[in-house]
């Protein structure tokens, strides 16, 4: 789990850095308890549940035997295990985080939002995101909203010399692309974006790692017939995580065409390795950009705005140290801990308050 699902352990460990005691319950196919850099992993065998709320109950007792001053539970599809578990756990906070989640169907709604009245916050990457649940009145609109990253990354910015050397890559300026060739990643309009930016840029190469490609021929077809781009873009498939840091610290530019996104790795990677974005304007870009302040912004689906942002990053060329000293003082994962550590201690604080 902690090579596979490594951002559960990463925020762990750094609210846990920032002071407080951090206890994970998972659902597994079987019973088991670990410790891993001062955070306790209690795995809770769902043999014998059936039904969701037999889930929620299950998490319940885990937790009622750790002694819990908050549950923070990572997902919004949840609503009926947290029903459940706080059915067992009355007066404790509980915080759900968004991961990218949408608003039921609206014949489930009634359900979900009596199951989701039990929340004591809510927490998005930007807190813009909150708008469809609560245009759908699946939360009371007194409910307390945090922003905090959805997590963030070790990633560091090495020497660019070294990177390029190993990696390869090339350019002036080197575009680098991390993300899957799908419709929500948009890769034509970003090819197109490109090959307009190229008279511009004519020294611009651009590098396309990816996963899951079921637009892989339209985007070979894109490259073949233009001119604009023959020569200029290398497309080099599915990359091992552990090199995709060596290649953001041989690029210049990170660019990402995505219409919608609940957080942004990649984004958040390249960012720690000083990467200048040119990203599209959707919440948590603008969150993670500090509105377009680093990096440039450009609206979804207009590739003549992408080759204007890219002709206006290639020219200005901001400084790595720029986009670095930006991602430890907004997106670190100390950050993230002391925002998350801030947010229990409101909740709590709530709870006492009300009791009194």
């Amino acid at each position: 789990m902690f090579r596979h699902w490594p951002s559960l352990p990463n925020v762990a460990e750094a609210v846990r850095g920032s002071g407080t005691r951090v206890s994970v319950v998972q659902l597994a196919s079987r019973e088991a308890r670990t410790e891993h850099r001062g955070v306790d992993y209690h795995f809770t065998s769902v043999a014998n549940a059936l039904r969701p709320a037999d889930c929620g109950r299950l998490v319940a007792q885990q937790l009622a035997s750790l002694d819990v001053d908050v549950i923070h539970v990572n997902g919004l599809g949840f609503a009926e295990e947290t029903f459940a578990m706080a059915q067992r756990m009355p007066g404790v906070p509980i915080v759900l985080q968004d991961h990218a989640n949408r608003p039921p169907r609206w014949w489930r709604r009634p359900s979900w939002r009596r199951w989701h009245r039990v929340a004591s916050g809510v927490a998005f990457t930007a807190i813009e995101q909150a708008r469809p649940f609560f245009d759908a009145d699946l939360f009371d609109a007194t409910t307390p909203l945090f922003a905090i990253p959805e997590s963030s990354s070790h990633f560091t910015p090495g020497s660019r010399a070294t990177a390029r050397a190993e990696t390869g890559l090339h350019g002036d300026p080197c575009v680098l692309w991390v993300g899957h060739l799908n419709a929500n990643k948009d890769p034509l309009t970003m090819l197109e974006g490109v090959a307009q930016a190229a008279s511009r840029l004519p020294g611009l190469q651009l590098w396309c790692a990816f996963g899951n490609a079921p637009l892989r021929a339209e985007v070979q077809r894109c490259i073949a017939r233009d001119a604009r781009l023959a020569g200029r873009v290398h497309l080099m498939g599915r990359v091992e995580h552990a090199r995709v840091e060596t290649l953001m610290r041989a690029a210049d530019i990170y660019v990402s065409a995505s219409h919608v996104e609940g957080s942004g790795y990649a984004l958040l990677e390249a960012m720690a390795c000083g990467v200048v974005p040119v990203v599209t304007d959707i919440p948590s870009f603008r969150s993670f950009t500090a509105n377009g302040r680093v990096g440039w912004l450009w609206p979804r689906g207009d590739a003549a705005a992408l080759a204007a942002a890219l002709a206006e990053a290639g020219a200005k060329a901001l400084p790595r140290e720029h986009v670095r000293a930006h991602f430890d003082a907004r997106l670190s994962f100390g950050v993230v801990g002391e925002l998350w550590t801030r947010a229990y201690a409101q909740l709590v604080g709530q709870r006492l308050r009300r009791a009194s």
